[in-house]
């Protein structure tokens, strides 16, 4: 059945309709959005979607709404917003459309729903308020989305519509640029993984290339490592790992005579002809090559593990 209609509610627009929106003209490039409380078109009916609007859910129907009584909850209990819903039925089938893998569709699919559509779900419903991001709370993308409406007093005609035309290209990149970046760090597992093996029982990860690495390293269970080695640019970058997601504690800290030292200042304290940089936090160093960024993270293994002896 071709689709022709994406229906959704008339007047001020929320976070929610709007990114089910970015689903929906995805898949449905030729469909028209139309934005309305009239009865006849928030009915179901051959060649439409209607969503956010209408007091029922019936996926068969192809009626997405989360505002009746009984609304759809998730197996957790937790409840759904139309982009919930959407999700849940049009969100492989979206990942698909944009390239994603299919033995990545799953993955990505469960992550970007628990992520980044459970949160637009919650504030949805009164379930999550903005105010927990503290300081930032105006900042979280359903506020930022929401700001794109009309003032108060604009009485322009079509006002409502035209800002939500335009909201629907920034929540499109912002969905499209968060799909991306997941199925990124899959490739870059794939890749970190075969790095890991390469290391054998080494305590330096080589990557080809900066990328995200400590979903692979965890993966692996890879304990023994201590710091990861990639080119950047035209110099070599030496970065430590991180215990954890939150925070920024490493497994190894590089070596304090280091800290804060460039150039000729960080030559002469590492020994190291070519080494570059080294930040003052020690996470992060830089040397002209190679050759320089191994001869470094061979130093800063030999000193964490000097550490560990003494602390033991």
């Amino acid at each position: 059945m071709s689709i022709t209609h994406l229906v959704t509610h008339s007047g001020g627009f929320h976070a929610d309709e709007l990114l089910s929106s970015v689903i929906l003209t995805r898949l449905h490039p030729e469909a028209r959005i139309l934005r309305t409380r009239d009865a006849d078109w928030i009915t179901p009916a051959e060649g439409r979607i209607i969503y956010d609007v209408g007091l029922a859910y019936d996926a068969e129907a192809g009626i997405f709404d989360h505002h009746q009584r009984e609304a759809p909850l998730r197996e957790d209990g937790q409840p759904y917003s139309s982009f919930g819903l959407v999700w849940l039925h049009f969100g492989r089938d979206y990942l698909r459309a944009l390239a994603v893998p299919e033995a990545d569709i799953d993955g990505v699919h469960a992550s970007f729903d628990r992520g980044f559509v459970l949160p637009v779900d919650l504030m949805d419903n009164g379930a999550l308020n903005a105010g927990v991001a503290g300081p930032l709370s105006a900042l979280t993308l359903p506020v930022l989305l929401e700001s794109l409406k009309p003032v108060f007093d604009d009485t322009t005609p079509g006002a409502d519509d035209a800002a939500f035309h335009g909201a629907l290209a920034v929540a499109r990149s912002f969905v499209e640029a968060s799909i991306a970046r997941k199925a990124a760090k899959r490739r870059a597992e794939s890749m970190v993984m075969a790095s890991i093996e390469a290391a054998g029982e080494g305590r330096i990860l080589e990557l080809p290339m900066g990328m995200p690495f400590r979903a692979g390293v965890e993966k692996a269970g890879a304990d023994h490592l201590l710091f990861v080695v990639n080119p950047r640019g035209d110099d070599w970058s030496l970065g430590g790992i991180r215990l954890g997601d939150e925070g920024f504690e490493l497994r190894a800290d590089l070596p304090a005579a280091w800290a804060g030292l460039t150039d000729a200042a960080l030559e002469e304290a590492s020994g190291v002809k070519g080494a570059k940089f080294c930040h003052k936090g020690r996470f992060l160093a830089m040397a002209s090559s190679r050759e320089a960024v191994m001869e470094m993270a061979r130093l800063a293994v030999a000193e964490a593990e000097a550490e560990a002896a003494k602390a033991e």
